[in-house]
């Protein structure tokens, strides 16, 4: 993170710093080049009227072209049209020939300008031209020094650098600072993880400072409420079930133990126990293969067994098939199709499912009662009502009926031998299908059932 930070902040400031240095090298030099061309016109006017270029030696232009010499720190030939240089700043050439391609090209017209980067000078060569005749009477050679430039952009390269050590500096301790602040939140997340991994379902945590780490510091604290929930009903659950399993096994054996305390025991009162004792294992039978059904429903959707059927038929058969319970208890069951529907559903997951709400509907009702089952459908989802004139359901039990092993009356849920796991194996199947269940009720009044199911099934 450091290192991410010093790029993030060096780099581009170098870059920029490349590029700034050489637009100032690059004006600073067509500036220069403009000043010494303007100088030479200047020279050149003056030297045209004067008869410089026939004799020379005439000592205010010799001054003149001295101090603009001095003044680039250079160097000034002026040669005339037989290419004899007339005068040279340096009196080292005086009265010779120069023949160069610059001088060449600038009697036929041309201004010549070369900025030497290596050698730190400018080469400028410009011809003195006649307005009045057009005609080009000499050139005037200039060499001016580029040093103070260089000087100035060096001095600028090194303000530069300093800076970026500077800023680089700064960079590394407001990383420090700012990866201290925002890694002592983080080690305390994982401090906690690792004692939630151990086990410890604490009260949660609370971390303080940038929105992001206290919006995880939420996020945990929601998931400690859930895994507590969960922990808490998981237990919940084994201690239901070991109780439940438990007392049909209690009632075995109270009654195995009085018929063998009893010697001589009539034939009659062995016929009443064995009796009870076979209806204690088919509770015991009943409970164990609803904990199975429930293990099974657990499972991944992979399980489910999607084929279209007819619901229409389906509801027929499960109806069918409770009828002599609801002709025992004289509760009249009513079925009402509005629409044929076919729908993509696990038959024997759905039939299980249904026939606990019909089933329950018919156990908990009243003395000549009736259970109404209606069905119908529209163009995405099929519903199945499950309503009954019986006892009802206390208004605070409801949203804990569909848990493992709840029951609104234990007592009355024993006697009709019930496990308490028939809604939540129901539940379950319908949220397997994708589908949604509410209940309606209240005490004396009856209850109603609404299930909603997607005609096709989304895997």
């Amino acid at each position: 993170m450091l290192c991410a930070f010093i790029v993030i902040g060096v780099v581009p400031l170098s870059f920029f710093t490349m590029v700034i240095l050489n637009t100032y090298e690059e004006k600073a030099i067509n500036n220069r080049i403009a000043e010494m061309q303007s100088q030479g016109n200047m020279l050149a006017n003056l030297l045209l009227p004067t008869g410089y270029l026939t004799t020379g030696g005439i000592a205010e232009i010799d001054i003149a072209v001295s101090r603009i010499a001095e003044l680039y720190q250079g160097r000034i030939l002026i040669v005339n049209k037989n290419l004899n240089i007339i005068k040279d700043t340096y009196a080292l050439e005086d009265g010779r020939y120069l023949v160069s391609e610059e001088v060449i090209q600038s009697f036929n017209g041309n201004n010549i300008s070369i900025a030497d980067r290596e050698n730190r000078n400018i080469k400028l060569t410009y011809p003195i031209l006649d307005n009045s005749t057009k005609e080009i009477r000499g050139v005037i050679v200039m060499n001016g020094s580029t040093k103070d430039i260089y000087s100035v952009r060096n001095s600028i390269e090194q303000r530069a650098v300093l800076f970026a050590l500077t800023l680089a500096i700064l960079i590394m301790v407001f990383a420090i600072i700012f990866s201290g602040k925002l890694t002592k939140p983080l080690t305390s997340v994982v401090n906690f993880i690792d004692r939630l991994s151990e086990g410890y379902l604490e009260d949660g945590f609370t971390i303080k400072g940038y929105n992001e780490i206290e919006k995880i510091s939420d996020s945990f604290n929601h998931m400690i409420v859930k895994m507590r929930k969960l922990e808490n009903s998981r237990q919940e659950f084994v201690s239901n079930v070991s109780h439940e399993l438990k007392t049909p096994i209690t009632s075995i054996k109270v009654l195995a133990d009085s018929l063998l305390m009893q010697e001589d025991t009539p034939v009659e009162l062995y016929r009443e126990f064995l009796t009870d004792i076979t209806e204690e294992i088919e509770r015991e039978n009943k409970i164990i293969t609803d904990l199975l059904s429930l293990v099974k429903l657990d499972k991944t959707a992979g399980d489910m067994n999607i084929a279209t059927i007819n619901i229409n038929d389906l509801l027929e058969q499960i109806l069918k098939r409770l009828g002599p319970i609801a002709k025992k208890q004289n509760i009249e069951l009513i079925y009402e199709s509005f629409r044929p529907v076919l729908a993509d559903v696990d038959e024997v997951k759905l039939s299980l499912a249904i026939s606990n709400l019909i089933e329950n509907a018919i156990k908990y009702n009243t003395e000549d009662g009736w259970v109404r089952v209606s069905l119908n459908a529209d163009h995405k989802y099929f519903f199945i009502k499950v309503a009954d004139s019986g006892i009802g359901i206390p208004e605070d039990a409801q949203d804990f009926i569909f848990e493992r092993f709840y029951r609104v009356d234990k007592a009355r849920s024993r006697e009709s031998g019930g496990t308490g796991l028939g809604l939540a194996i129901t539940k379950n199947v319908i949220q397997m299908h994708r589908g949604a269940i509410r209940v309606y009720s209240k005490e004396g009044e009856g209850t109603t059932f609404n299930v909603r199911i997607p005609l096709n099934y989304i895997s």
